[in-house]
């Protein structure tokens, strides 16, 4: 009898996946909606540590980029509340998609795509595929960091609201989609596991 292929640590469901990375930012929205800003910002940041802490205690492991979200939202959502000063969690996106944009810069610049040691496991592309989609998604949080910058400082604070979950997301998802030609064309065969005797 032929012993079972070990099998990866298992995925977390969609429904849960997208409830744990999404389900913060669809509070802050609603909570805003009623509330105003301030009490959207702290339950956001309430949220935020509740779906990490369900993220650990469902897979032992934190994801990366929601984990240094996470940061941010704490760290800037604290000194909005503080300083009852909406500024800094509208300045979170900025730092976030810059911080992204910047670790991936210089993963380029060392030759260690920061991307391949994420998503490694998941896709497997050539070493040109892995620096090209890099380098996509390092100008596409420039990007977003800059549009960030410019809703919050031309238009309301509901609107950046909005904007930040019906316009970043789908903007996010689009691009993301826009890759798979490129994943395609650089993607390579997965190598054989061994079976064992």
């Amino acid at each position: 009898m032929k012993p079972q292929p070990e099998t990866k640590a298992a995925e977390p469901p969609l429904p849960i996946k997208l409830a744990i990375e999404l389900g913060p930012l669809l509070i802050f929205f609603g909570t805003n909606a009623l509330y105003g800003i301030y009490a959207g910002t702290a339950a956001f940041m309430v949220a935020t540590i509740v779906s990490l802490g369900v993220a650990w205690f469902l897979y032992h492991k934190l994801p990366v980029m929601p984990l240094v979200s996470a940061v941010v939202v704490l760290a800037f959502g604290a000194l909005t509340l503080y300083l009852q000063d909406d500024t800094f969690i509208k300045l979170k996106p900025t730092i976030v998609y810059t911080m992204f944009a910047g670790l991936l810069a210089a993963g380029l610049l060392l030759k260690k795509p920061l991307l391949e040691l994420l998503f490694g496991p998941v896709f497997n592309l050539t070493e040109e595929g892995w620096r090209k989609l890099t380098l996509r998604w390092a100008l596409f949080f420039i990007a977003m960091a800059v549009l960030n910058e410019a809703v919050w400082r031309n238009f309301s604070t509901d609107f950046w609201v909005n904007f930040k979950v019906f316009g970043f997301l789908p903007l996010t998802f689009l691009f993301a989609m826009l890759q798979v030609p490129l994943m395609q064309r650089y993607g390579e065969a997965a190598p054989k596991e061994e079976t064992g005797a």
